[in-house]
Parts: C-alpha cells; structure tokens; sequence
C-alpha cells in the first residue's frame, strides 16, 4: 500500500509537469490577446505605445520558455497570480467558488447512485422481465440524450410551466435540484447498464453457487457476495470516467448560471484571463489525481484477489 502510494505521487508529479508546460503553451498560442481584453480597447481608445508598454509590463513579451519558467517560480511558491480581470489572487477566486462545484457534483453522485443502483440491480436479478426491458431502454434513452437539452427540458418543465423550482444561480436547497438532477440522469444510463452487466456476471460464478449450497439466503448472497463482487468494475470506470463528469459539472453550471468552478473557467477563457485559466487546470488536475488514487485503493480492498497477487509478487 505504501508503495502504490509512493509510486502515485511520482507519477501525478511527472504528470503535472506535463500538463502545466502543455497547458500555458497552448493558452498562450490560442487566439486572442488579454492586454486588449485588458485595456477594452473596444470602449477605449488605446495607442500601440499603450499596448505594447501593458505586454512589457506583464512579461509576454519574454520567450515562452522564459515565461513558463516565471510562472512556474511562482507555482511552487504556491501563487497562481492574480486575475487580469478582477485583480483578485486566483486561488482565492478558485477556493470561493469550488464549494459550489462540490455540491452540484455530490448531488449528481447522489442522484446517479439512487437511479443506477436500484435499476441494475433488478435488471439483474429479474433478468428477461418487464423490469429488465424497462431498464434497459430507460438507459439506452439516457445515453442517447445530451445533458445540457435535458436541462433545458427539466427548465422548462419545471421552471417555466409547472415552476415552484429556481432555474438560476444558487440560493440554498431548491437551486441544487433541477442541476443535479440534469447531471446526474445524463451519467446514470452508463452505470445502469455497467452494473447490470457486471452483476450478471457475478450470479454466475461459482461462489455464488456454493453460498446457496451452505442454505443462505438469497438476500445474503446478492448483498455480502454478489453486489461486493460487482463493484470493482463499476468503480474502474468511474475513475476512467471523471473527466466526462468533470466536463459535465461545467456545462451544467453554464446553463444554470450556478457560480462554480466552471462557469467560472468559461467567463476566464472569454476574458483571456490566462493565470485563471492555468489554476483551473492545474486544481482540476490534482481533484483527478486524488479520485483515481481513491478508486485504486477501493479497489484492493474490493478485490481480495489483488491483494493475494500483491503478496505472492513480493516474495
């Protein structure tokens, strides 16, 4: 265990050395110029003296290497700048509106568990049913349909025509609903039928035959050997899969107006706020690298079987 620890923080360290160098040269090639962005030169009427003497002043006119290597100074001195278009420190901007991220996404993972779980786990056991039929199409429906035009659905449903439910921004319980409800329907479908699959799979095995030879119930065999057994795939992809959640979180904040994280990366690549940008990245980076760490230590701890190979590896 210590050892795939070690070996983890090595890695995610090579990793954002990467990230961080291909991340800052593709925002600084991308199109666009903050010192414009900056001086509003659609309001105001700016010289090119003006212009080219904003560049000096905040360092663009360096070679990029020269460039990343500023920032990167700084990065291990943990300061990420501050915004071009607020003036504020970055990593306060992020840390005030990472709260709001974190509840979308755990009441996304909520509703995710309480319509995935339920639905794969009777699609397996009353397999061919009418249960099974139902289940199935509820989530070939769910993959089929694009998160932001079920949020537009729910808006209109629920905001417009029968309303009772804020659309927009956050202001306590109500203005969670509708967003984790969009994103977590939209993530759903893949996890019913993943963990249809793998349940099936684990009925069929030999162990599960052997409990019901020893007399126990069926109950028993589904919770402390079946349902355990099918886990450790369900719980791969989901590591393998948060980026797609990631992604998601933004999209659905945008359409909601929910001051997140990612609404607010959006506003900072319309503004070209490049030191914004890089923290986002970087912060995002790091949440990824925790949750992948998570999912492979859960799964030793599902999968007794690494465990065993782990010891046998050792000798």
């Amino acid at each position: 265990m210590f050892r795939l620890v070690i070996r983890k923080f090595l890695e995610v360290f090579i990793f954002l050395l990467f990230i961080m160098f291909v991340s800052f040269l593709f925002i600084r090639l991308a199109p666009g110029d903050p010192v414009l962005t900056i001086l509003n030169v659609d309001e105001l009427s700016v010289s090119q003296e003006q212009v080219e003497a904003m560049r000096e002043e905040m360092g663009f006119n360096d070679p990029l290497l020269i460039q990343f290597g500023n920032w990167l100074l700084d990065f291990v001195q943990l300061d990420f700048g501050n915004s071009y278009s607020t003036g504020q420190p970055v990593m306060q901007m992020l840390m005030r509106a990472l709260p709001a991220t974190a509840e979308l996404t755990l009441g996304a993972l909520l509703v995710m568990l309480l319509v995935a779980l339920p639905l794969g786990s009777l699609s397996a056991v009353y397999r061919g049913s009418w249960i099974d039929t139902v289940s199935r199409m509820l989530s070939i429906v769910g993959a089929a349909v694009p998160s932001f035009w079920l949020g537009l659905i729910l808006i209109d449903l629920f905001g417009v025509r029968f309303g009772g439910l804020p659309t927009m921004g956050r202001d306590g319980f109500a203005s969670l609903i509708l967003p984790s409800l969009t994103l977590g329907l939209a993530i759903s479908s893949v996890y019913v039928r993943l963990l249809r699959s793998s349940l099936l799979d684990s009925l069929s095995q030999e162990f599960v035959r052997s409990a019901r030879a020893r007399g126990l119930s069926e109950g028993r065999i589904f919770l402390m050997h079946a349902f355990r057994h099918s886990l450790p795939p369900v719980i791969t992809v989901f590591g393998v899969s948060l980026g797609s959640l990631i992604g998601g979180v933004v999209v659905i904040e945008v359409l909601f107006a929910y001051p997140g994280i990612g609404k607010l990366v959006v506003d900072a690549i319309r503004q070209r706020d490049y030191p914004l940008i890089q923290g986002y990245i970087l912060i995002m980076a790091v949440v990824v690298f925790f949750v992948n760490t998570a999912v492979d230590l859960s799964y030793r701890y599902l999968n007794p079987e690494m465990k065993l190979k782990e010891k046998e590896a050792h000798r």
